[in-house]
């Protein structure tokens, strides 16, 4: 990793009503079916929407479920969003096919436990995680601030309380790091969808309070107005899926640390939690935030390595950016003898098999509140005794 001290940073989020992320939530919500009707059902669920059209295809392995009630929860999903539009709608303007099969008998046979072996991958691959002290739920501040201003416009447009705003929008936001440390924002960009009603200049009014609610005020000393960014290409009327094709899993680094740290390249959504390109990742991200909120190091980088069909990771790499080995060698050693990263280890560790991923598909799996139901167990900070020297 680099050990440049003094430079800029820019992540970018993208909001509910982006059209990949429509096809993350709608993945994700197949997920969460299945997962409802037996916690141990298997899903790989991709999702494409384009103008009024949306096509499911992928695998499962589990009880029956209707087409027709999968389709109407899609539709469920687009009104929540918000679509209500000429080229893209929940109402029955919008046609919906599932194209959804049985999983591979071969991929099975790989992946369930039998006799004396156990569970194993349900794929090879890389996985990381990563956390730092930069803001309060341990994740780099760009990205941190790109999802807090998207959140905020999207809860006020479905409140009601804003206006002539429409569902798909993206942020990005730059930070000037000095000595390694975020100190001021240089630049924010806000694309939004917006109805005809409104100009350009209106629409940067309409968003200028959510990047100020969003962002600390000492972040934004000296910020200058030329460095504000709103639609600057003018109009953004036509969007979401009417507008460009979306698919899942295309929004990997929005998903995640918004490029502050490396990505294996399996994306999340519309994965049951036995594949580990979802579940390591979460357990890679679970082990790096215990790691830094314990405060033996100020930001953790953890790398997982799976195959197909094996039950054991195949190696785990610990990044602590000090270069002090010894430390390094006694947060390897504390992993090791209490993290079960095995499959079923880790999805029994973060309680996985319930249906808690529809909410995951928007603003970031990472730095959010794990909540009573078991939704992002994996941010939570129960393991910090395990790091203490």
């Amino acid at each position: 990793m680099s050990n440049l001290k003094n430079y800029l940073f820019t992540s970018e989020s993208v909001s509910e009503g982006h059209p990949d992320k429509v096809s993350d939530r709608i993945s994700d919500m197949v997920v969460d079916s299945y997962l409802s009707n037996d916690p141990f059902s298997r899903v790989a669920c991709e999702t494409l929407t384009t103008t009024n059209k949306v096509v499911l295809a992928g695998e499962v392995r589990g009880p029956e479920i209707k087409k027709e009630i999968l389709i109407e929860k899609v539709r469920n999903c687009i009104k929540d969003i918000g679509y209500d539009q000429e080229g893209f709608t929940w109402k029955e303007a919008t046609k919906i096919e599932s194209h959804l099969h049985s999983q591979s008998a071969d991929i099975a046979m790989g992946v369930d436990s039998s006799g004396n072996k156990d569970e194993g991958a349900g794929d090879q691959g890389i996985m990381f995680g990563y956390a730092c002290n930069e803001t309060d739920v341990l994740m780099p501040a760009p990205i941190h601030f790109s999802h807090k201003i998207l959140r905020l416009i999207a809860e006020d447009r479905k409140s009601g309380k804003l206006d002539n705003i429409e569902p798909d929008s993206k942020s990005q936001v730059t930070f000037e790091y000095i000595d390694g440390k975020p100190t001021k924002v240089k630049s924010v960009v806000i694309s939004s969808q917006h109805s005809a009603d409104v100009n350009q200049s209106q629409v940067k009014e309409l968003l200028r309070p959510y990047m100020l609610k969003s962002i600390p005020e000492k972040f934004l000393q000296g910020f200058k107005e030329e460095e504000f960014y709103v639609n600057p290409t003018g109009n953004f009327v036509i969007g979401g899926p009417d507008g460009d094709c979306g698919l899942t899993g295309r929004k990997i680094i929005v998903d995640t640390y918004g490029g502050a740290a490396p990505h294996g390249g399996g994306a999340f959504s519309g994965k049951d939690p036995t594949k580990v390109d979802r579940s390591a990742a979460y357990a890679a991200r679970y082990i790096a935030k215990n790691v830094v909120a314990s405060k033996i190091a100020d930001k953790c980088l953890i790398q997982l390595a799976y195959a197909i069909g094996v039950s054991k990771p195949l190696s785990i790499y610990v990044d602590l950016f000090d270069n002090d080995l010894e430390k390094n060698k006694f947060v390897v050693e504390k992993i090791n003898n209490n993290f079960d990263l095995s499959p079923r280890g880790i999805r029994e560790m973060l309680n996985l098999n319930k249906p808690i991923y529809e909410k995951t598909a928007a603003y970031g799996h990472f730095g959010r509140s794990p909540e009573d139901n078991g939704s992002f167990s994996w941010e939570k900070t129960d393991k910090i005794g395990v790091f203490s020297k």
